[in-house]
């Protein structure tokens, strides 16, 4: 069963419902009993694209470094638990690129990334390869207590297991490098896809699954072999939510139980309005709350049962 919903449809849900999830009305409060607490909470951030470069079309590229700043402070101010930027994370000259300047860009906002008080975790983006080799990227950043030869990885935090996923590889194999792709071709490798299922039969904690590329669904933004993915995903019945980027406007899926989160876009729009992060929250009970902030779409998951959910509500701040 598919149920697809717009980031424009979605909103329209919260009409009838009171409470509305908003970063503008959120406060100083009371801290919550014990057992209200969330298990735990993380940020998301997506498609900075930052490049110390002039805007194009709706693209303020530089202003991306302003707006992850924001979005580390809320962090930590929340006291997250970690951190994770969903691919896109920088750009490149648009006319006579170079690799050290691409680089250059990565250092930037990397450095800004890392003033999170916290764990911290990237997933590959398109764009990341476009001036550099995936070996380049890894190496230039840090994912907190992951090898940097690793483009896709696990790690756990208090009962809840992650999966980073990589689909930044061509319908032939080959990975993305140095701009050697079409942005339109992203692939789960055969490799992949076997350590992927390995993976879930052995967590007998539930996952989240995080990628860039999108996997609920099929065309250009969505990840070629991405049916193949999600019956993966579906037939272990351990997946709460998958978190993803690639697609700028932000969209809401929900497919045989498993919600698809995307995103919108940190990059697009100039001015501290126009940023977009979320900051998710898991209950004891692995029922799952994002907030969004500025132009990102709140969400509310109910309680977490065999790989079901059964109702969903959404608002916008």
């Amino acid at each position: 069963m598919i149920l697809r919903r717009s980031l424009k449809s979605a909103i329209a849900l919260a009409a009838g419902f009171a409470i509305i999830l908003s970063a503008s009305c959120i406060g100083p409060r009371l801290a919550p009993p014990a057992e209200k607490r969330p298990l735990l909470r993380f940020g998301i951030i997506t498609d900075l694209h930052y490049a110390d470069i002039d805007p194009s079309g709706a693209r303020s590229y530089r202003e991306s470094l302003v707006k992850l700043e924001e979005c580390v402070k809320l962090m930590n101010s929340q006291k997250a638990n970690f951190l994770v930027e969903l691919g896109d994370f920088k750009d490149q000259d648009k006319v006579n690129p170079t690799e050290g300047r691409t680089l250059s860009y990565l250092r930037r906002i990397e450095d800004v990334f890392r003033k999170f008080k916290g764990a911290h975790y990237h997933v590959l983006g398109n764009h990341d390869l476009d001036s550099l080799s995936k070996p380049q990227f890894l190496k230039a950043v840090q994912n907190t207590g992951i090898r940097p030869d690793q483009s896709y990885y696990v790690f756990s935090r208090k009962g809840v297991r992650f999966i980073v996923l990589d689909a930044n590889f061509r319908s032939d194999g080959r990975p993305f490098d140095h701009g050697r792709f079409a942005w339109e071709d992203a692939n789960v490798p055969r490799a992949e896809l076997a350590w992927l299922k390995r993976e879930l039969e052995a967590s007998s904690k539930p996952v989240v699954i995080l990628i860039h590329q999108q996997l609920d669904g099929e065309g250009a933004y969505y990840v070629k072999n991405a049916a193949e993915v999600r019956r993966v995903l579906e037939s272990s019945k351990k997946v709460l939510a998958v978190f993803q980027g690639h697609r700028h406007e932000g969209q809401l899926n929900i497919i045989n139980g498993i919600p698809f989160y995307t995103l919108k876009a940190a990059v697009e729009g100039s001015g501290a309005g126009n940023n977009s992060y979320a900051l998710v929250e898991i209950d004891r009970h692995y029922g799952m709350a994002i907030t969004g902030y500025r132009k990102a779409v709140s969400l509310k998951l109910p309680r977490y049962s065999a790989g079901k959910t059964e109702d969903f509500t959404s608002s916008r701040e």
